[in-house]
């Protein structure tokens, strides 16, 4: 099995910062892509962010500038460090992975439970 399991989400006051963190742990052979998606009340899920190997990364346009996601290899975890956080930057973010389990599987697509971020005044 492999788990996605996420931490650092929370109740900021707009203009703040926050730090998520995901690690992937179980049978693991390599990891493709790490990253976050989020999903507002009433709204579709959407990229936050994925970086992928080797060091490429893809942001939504919106969020340039003020997140940054970085990975630890080592650890199997990827961070997402948010700035100038907004009101609209309300909602459940997801931790993803693409990954390879073993030398005969293929790559698949896994999800963290999600972490609540919220940011009110």
């Amino acid at each position: 099995q492999v788990q996605l399991v996420e931490s650092g989400g929370g109740l900021v006051q707009p203009g703040g910062s926050l730090r998520l963190s995901c690690a992937a742990s179980g049978m693991i052979l390599s990891i493709n892509a790490m990253g976050w998606y989020r999903q507002a009340p009433g709204k579709q899920r959407e990229l936050v962010a994925v970086i992928t190997s080797p060091e490429s990364i893809n942001y939504a346009d919106s969020l340039k500038g003020r997140f940054t996601i970085s990975r630890e290899n080592a650890k199997n975890t990827v961070y997402l460090q948010m700035n100038s956080l907004k009101p609209e930057d309300t909602a459940v973010y997801y931790c993803y992975s693409r990954l390879r389990r073993t030398y005969t599987s293929y790559d698949s697509d896994y999800w963290g439970q999600g972490t609540q971020v919220t940011v009110s005044s």
